[in-house]
């Protein structure tokens, strides 16, 4: 009972010798996402350079530095590197003036991070790089655990194969028209619109259970265009020039009305792999 009344007046004590106020956390002053964009700017011109080119690399740096910061901060001019698939990964908020934004990219065949503390002026809004960055390998992928098959409806599966397959020709080709006639009551599908043929439907699974509503899961493999205008010294062989297929997972919720199988929702598909 003395716990009980002691605590509510300990609080009422704290809040008056600060001044009545409850002190702010720094992460709720420090614009997080703002100095996100900054610092993944600054890594998209920080990350890629080569000698032929070190001048422009240090006019476009000079926007994210301090004064009196040297033009290619750190680098000596020699040799190349380039990166791209800039990400924010996370952020350290030190005070509600600097933190350490923390970004992913790409490299090579590599994934790795860059460590940029950022300098916050709250006066005037404006950022700046504060430090040298720092460059990280990024975490391997994480091991995925092995998980058992389900049981499999075959029979559903064989009667379910062809109207699926034919489903994807018209998704492939996004006729709206054509597209409907798989298409559930009340629902409207679009498709591709031919940015993709339809080549096969490769697997297609559903659990066991019956009912008119039915979840299935289809790997479909794509054709994909080249969409390239061929070059004058491009051969007939050149893999570049040439169409590709594509292997995908999609979730499809299939209704059966009468006699006939309707998609009512695709999406993409859940764990596939392992």
């Amino acid at each position: 009972m003395v716990n009980g009344v002691r605590a509510p007046f300990e609080r009422f004590t704290q809040q008056n010798a600060t001044g009545g106020a409850t002190p702010v956390s720094p992460d709720t002053e420090f614009p997080v996402s703002r100095a996100t964009s900054f610092a993944s700017q600054f890594a998209a011109v920080y990350l890629n350079f080569e000698a032929v080119r070190s001048q422009e690399r240090a006019s476009r740096l000079a926007p994210y530095l301090p004064d009196g910061a040297e033009p290619q901060f750190g680098w000596d001019g020699l040799g190349r590197m380039a990166a791209g698939a800039v990400q924010p990964y996370g952020s350290e908020i030190i005070d509600r003036e600097n933190a350490v934004v923390t970004l992913a990219f790409q490299s090579g065949d590599r994934r790795q991070l860059l460590s940029v503390p950022v300098f916050y002026d709250t006066e005037t809004g404006r950022f700046v790089v504060s430090g040298r960055p720092g460059i990280l390998p990024a975490p391997t992928p994480a091991d995925l655990p092995a998980v058992a098959d389900g049981e499999r409806d075959d029979a559903a599966e064989t009667e379910l194969r062809t109207p699926l397959a034919d489903f994807f020709k018209a998704y492939a080709a996004g006729d709206t028209v054509s597209l409907q006639r798989y298409a559930a009551a009340g629902v409207t599908l679009e498709g591709f619109g031919g940015a993709f043929t339809f080549v096969n439907l490769k697997d297609l699974v559903v659990p066991s259970g019956g009912g008119a509503t039915r979840e299935a899961t289809a790997t479909v493999v794509w054709g994909v265009p080249s969409g390239a205008t061929p070059s004058a010294d491009s051969t007939a062989s050149d893999p570049g020039e040439m169409s590709g297929k594509l292997e995908q997972a999609y979730r499809l919720t299939v209704v059966k009305q009468g006699d006939k199988w309707f998609v009512k929702d695709i999406r993409g598909a859940k764990r596939s792999v392992g």
